[in-house]
């Protein structure tokens, strides 16, 4: 590491993981949440993760750290701190700690809600498997500068002689990311006020440079979409007005996730001096070839901050040597911040040799950056080069990379194999065969997972109990559920997955194909962390994975029991997936999979089946002229895994978070009976979409949000089904939690869950 500040940023990452190694701010967050901890040890746990970051940063010889993008829950959320666009809702929460100078009560508040105060919606990150706390901005938002928070980080990273480097979001992304604040009308703009929130940034600038910041990095990821013409005046303005600040940082202007194609030739038009590209997923050299960036410094992003697998250095550094003529002053970083990525495969001492030689982390990309902008610059290739040749060379003899049997299984699926009878057969056929009243009640599949089955979990990986033992806890777990189930009055039951550590994992852990790490944690949203399975060689089903659990449910009911599964474009979504196939290729072979299960469930009497597809939406390409392809071959894996199936069994389906209006047509598409959406945060304003589109299956709208601690009163749910009923005939709509209920405990479950109920009951009377 440099002991001056550096006229460049050189070899830098765009972001670092801010989790901890094993969770520790999560577990802080938490104790904090539930009173068990004070806000002294939350802000010590807090700083000393910060300082961890900042000392492996260090260690790798960065030429530059980033600071500023550590939270306590979500970077959007600390920008709406920022500049001030706090929910009028949210005023009155008060506590007695404090966040960088900001209430922490009313933060956590704005991103979780409380009994009295409904959170701000959340949704994801661009396309991938992050959530961010959507802002709310109307005509009235009072913006103010409150930069507490990076000058704080700032003066952290200084003070032990590190480059430092702010790092925010952007004013035109973060417009672009937020919706109009309640009782403001639909049709307002945020982006109306950008002129007066790009003033607050000029003050922030200002006072960056008045604290000793050289260069400060402005993302601006929504700069990658398809902008027009007058999207990218815009942005040009936001940058022609920073730029001309008197006093001020250098400015970073970081795009990633695509290739910022309309909006970089206007970019290289504004005083701003420096770019960072994603060339993983963005331009090459020949793209730039009419742009004049030569007096710009670039950081060229060479190194995959969303997967795993180790960079090939050599074909990376291959690549990069046109870019010598693109710019004079030119570094390498990584495409995008590391947030996506665990922390350290050194401690994965699990995971097959051969295997592991081919996986990178955050600490392993540091290295890489630092290898690739050493050899960029100087020409100088070391010990690094060689040792990822050698992993280059050997990847094809990792066991279990490639099954001919599943190859060729593939090769033989035909265009009928997809497909089912028409949607109105399928309708006479269910209502017979399940006999369901209007509005059908249920809920997603999980129920809470309580501190018994969690401890249950452990004792068996540890082997202080044996696999039996642990069966009784599970089976009696599920007893509770189905009789839950049945005092609440669901009208579809499920049987609560006690069994599953996760929607993603559980699968893969009984699939090939798949390897697993012990630490390797990355945030989803908030204190919410998962541990994507490694997605490394070809995909099968040795035995049935859920049959014995759902058919021990049924047993337990005359009711119909849903059989519950994840669906192939979420397995691999919410995995590190291998990159040497196309990932058409790849969901098909899970599809398979999965059509096996689907066939057994059904066999076992379940003529309910559930298959999740929460991440449909999140994958779409950020580029509209590549989404048509990726929804061609996503609804067609769905359809390849769900096909097949008798006429009378119903398939059911489940959407996270999506802009329901942008892929309605592919969500018609996957040929689901039932599709559930989450929707009671946006209180059903998803619904005009398919008002205005119409919807060929059921449909059930989230009238419970579960990523809230609030209870919804029967009031509440009753406006919820009624706002539902505006938009989609009683006969279409089911009513229903917007997700899985795993995260929450039961006091909140059963009287949100006997609200629920209630409440349809109403509504089915006023129905008559």
């Amino acid at each position: 590491m440099q002991d001056s500040t550096p006229t460049t940023p050189g070899a830098t990452v765009l972001g670092y993981p801010r989790i901890g190694r094993r969770r520790e701010l999560k577990k802080a967050v938490e104790g904090f949440w539930a009173g068990r901890l004070d806000g002294a040890a939350l802000d010590e746990t807090a700083a000393a993760v910060r300082r961890d970051a900042l000392d492996t940063m260090s260690a790798a010889e960065l030429d530059s750290v980033p600071v500023n993008t550590f939270s306590w829950y979500d970077q959007v959320l600390d920008t709406c701190v920022l500049v001030g666009a706090v929910p009028e809702r949210h005023l009155a929460v008060s506590g007695d700690h404090a966040l960088a100078g900001f209430d922490a009560a009313r933060y956590f508040a704005m991103a979780r809600g409380t009994a009295d105060v409904t959170p701000m919606e959340m949704t994801k990150w661009f396309d991938t498997n992050y959530h961010y706390i959507v802002p709310e901005i109307g005509p009235e938002t009072a913006f103010a500068l409150h930069a507490d928070k990076p000058l704080t980080e700032y003066s952290e990273a200084s003070a032990s002689g590190l480059s430092a480097r702010p790092v925010v979001v952007g004013p035109y992304t973060f417009l672009t990311l937020a919706k109009p604040a309640d009782g403001v009308d639909d049709a307002f703009d945020p982006l109306s006020r950008l002129d007066d929130l790009v003033e607050i940034y000029a003050q922030l600038l200002g006072e960056l440079h008045a604290a000793g910041v050289e260069w400060v990095q402005i993302d601006e990821p929504a700069a990658v979409r398809e902008l027009a013409p007058e999207q990218v005046t815009l942005l040009r303005g936001v940058y022609d007005r920073l730029g001309a600040v008197a006093d001020r940082p250098k400015i970073l202007v970081a795009t990633y996730f695509a290739a910022p194609v309309e909006a970089l030739p206007a970019l290289a038009e504004t005083p701003v001096e420096g770019f960072a590209l994603d060339l993983v997923r963005g331009f090459d050299a020949d793209d730039v070839s009419g742009i004049d960036l030569s007096t710009k410094t670039l950081l060229l992003g060479a190194v995959n901050g969303r997967n795993v697998w180790r960079n090939d250095l050599s074909a990376t550094l291959a690549s990069l040597q046109a870019w010598k003529d693109v710019s004079a002053s030119a570094s390498i970083s990584t495409s995008c911040s590391l947030l996506h990525v665990p922390y350290d495969v050194a401690v994965e001492t699990g995971l097959e040799p051969r295997l592991a030689e081919t996986l990178a982390f955050a600490v392993q990309k540091l290295d890489e950056v630092v290898a690739l902008d050493t050899a960029f610059t100087t020409g100088e290739q070391g010990a690094a080069f060689t040792d990822s040749d050698h992993a280059v060379a050997g990847h094809d003899q990792v066991p279990g990379l490639v099954d001919q049997a599943v190859r060729d299984r593939l090769a033989a699926v035909a265009a009928g194999d997809r497909d089912r009878e028409p949607q109105d057969e399928r309708d006479t056929a269910q209502a017979a065969e399940l006999g369901l009243p209007a509005l059908p009640t249920t809920t997603i599949g999980s129920f809470p997972q309580t501190t018994e089955l969690r401890t249950a979990r452990a004792d068996l990986r540890r082997g202080t109990i044996d696999a039996a033992a642990y069966e009784k806890v599970m089976k009696d777990e599920v007893r509770e559920v189905v009789a839950l189930q049945e005092k609440l009055g669901l009208d579809v039951l499920v049987h609560g997955e006690p069994e599953r550590n996760d929607m993603v994992q559980y699968f893969a852990e009984q699939l090939s194909g798949y390897a697993f790490t012990e630490l390797a944690w990355v945030q989803s949203y908030g204190s919410r962390c998962v541990r994507p399975p490694i997605l490394f060689g070809d995909i099968s089903r040795p035995t049935p994975m859920t049959v014995a659990w759902s058919a021990f449910a049924q047993s337990l009911t005359d009711k119909p029991m849903k059989g519950m599964l994840t669906g192939p474009v979420t397995m691999l979504a919410w995995s590190f997936v291998r990159e040497d196939q196309p990932r058409s290729v790849t969901s098909d072979q899970v599809a398979l999979a999965l059509r096996d299960e689907v066939h057994d469930l059904e066999a076992a009497g379940i003529r309910i089946i559930q298959v999740d597809e929460p991440a449909l939406r999140e994958t779409l390409p950020i580029r509209r002229s590549e989404q048509a392809e990726y929804l061609t071959w996503s609804v067609d894996s769905f359809r390849l895994a769900t096909a097949g199936v008798a006429v009378g069994t119903q398939i059911h389906t489940h959407l996270c978070y999506s802009e329901f209006g942008e892929i309605i047509d592919a969500i018609d598409g996957l040929n689901a009976d039932v599709t559930s959406i989450e929707a009671a945060r946006s209180r059903m304003e998803l619904l005009g979409d398919v008002a205005a589109h119409g919807f060929s299956g059921g449909l059930g709208p989230g009238v419970y949000d579960i990523h809230s601690p609030r209870v919804p009163g029967e009031h509440e749910v009753d406006e919820l089904i009624a706002a539902a009923l505006e938009s989609l005939p009683a006969t279409a709509l089911w009513v229903n939690p917007d997700c899985g209920l795993k995260t929450r405990g039961y006091a909140e479950v059963e009287p949100a869950l006997e609200h629920l109920v209630a409440a349809t009951h109403r509504v089915r009377s006023r129905l008559g």
